[in-house]
């Protein structure tokens, strides 16, 4: 019992690594009009949610905040808190989950109705590499998009936390950005853009690799949907353990 899923693993991630590569043998093959597509999946459909949910975040961090520091700290260190809670952990995380949920569902159906479909093998008959032609795009893509992704959810986190700072807690605009200014750290900032891109690459590679699940049929192209966003998420919080003890530990 214990033998068969060990291998069942080993297959899988045999399968995932050899997906992975065969993309990457097509870097040079890259087609303008495919990353503009896929740009446009990715950066500019996700700006509403991304900036809505890093906005509620970072109004509910700075909120929280000051209760937990309140009688122990001044809050004049608001900001310190929440731009480091952001830079490091919130943005990158929040803006993950959010692909996975949005972009990596998008990608597996897309991919497992076309596998259902026989679209692939008709795209194989002519002479298409499905691997070049789908897959390359949205991994480069995903890998280079989700770090801007994380700039611009910490700066709305980051702006939504002063405006409550100053509306509710009493904490005056220049306050907030000079605490901010003087615990800021490049290594923070970078850390984050690092995390964005290792998950962007782990989101859209996963995404792609669930079509295998459509071998069981249209039924098989919700298994292949759920499949990635719960692997790409929990794959998403483990990466960010892994390289937080690398980058900060």
């Amino acid at each position: 019992m214990v033998i068969p899923f060990f291998r069942e693993i080993l297959r899988n991630l045999g399968s995932y690594f050899l997906m992975v590569y065969y993309s990457i043998l097509g870097i040079s093959y890259l087609k303008r009009e495919e990353i503009l597509k896929q740009l446009e999946f990715f950066a500019i459909s996700s700006l509403f949610i991304v900036a809505l949910a890093a906005s509620f975040t970072g109004m509910v961090t700075s909120v929280q905040s000051a209760y937990q520091i309140r009688g122990l700290l001044p809050l004049d260190l608001l900001g310190a808190g929440v731009g480091k809670m952001v830079t490091i952990e919130l943005g990158p995380v929040l803006t993950a989950l959010i692909l996975a949920g949005r972009a990596g569902a998008a990608i597996a159906s897309e991919i497992a109705t076309m596998n259902v479909t026989d679209q692939l093998d008709a795209m194989e008959v002519m002479g298409i590499d499905p691997y070049r032609y789908l897959i390359l795009p949205k991994v480069v893509v995903g890998t280079l998009v989700t770090p801007l992704l994380v700039v611009f959810a910490d700066f709305m986190a980051i702006l939504s936390s002063a405006i409550v700072s100053k509306v509710m807690l009493d904490v005056e605009y220049s306050t907030f950005l000079r605490s901010f200014q003087d615990y800021f750290y490049l290594k923070d900032f970078l850390g984050g853009l690092l995390k964005g891109g290792v998950f962007g690459f782990i989101i859209t590679t996963v995404s792609c690799y669930m079509w295998i699940a459509s071998r069981e049929g249209a039924r098989g192209v919700g298994l292949a949907t759920m499949r990635a966003v719960i692997y790409s998420s929990v794959f998403v919080l483990f990466f960010d353990y892994i390289l937080g003890s690398l980058i900060y530990g």
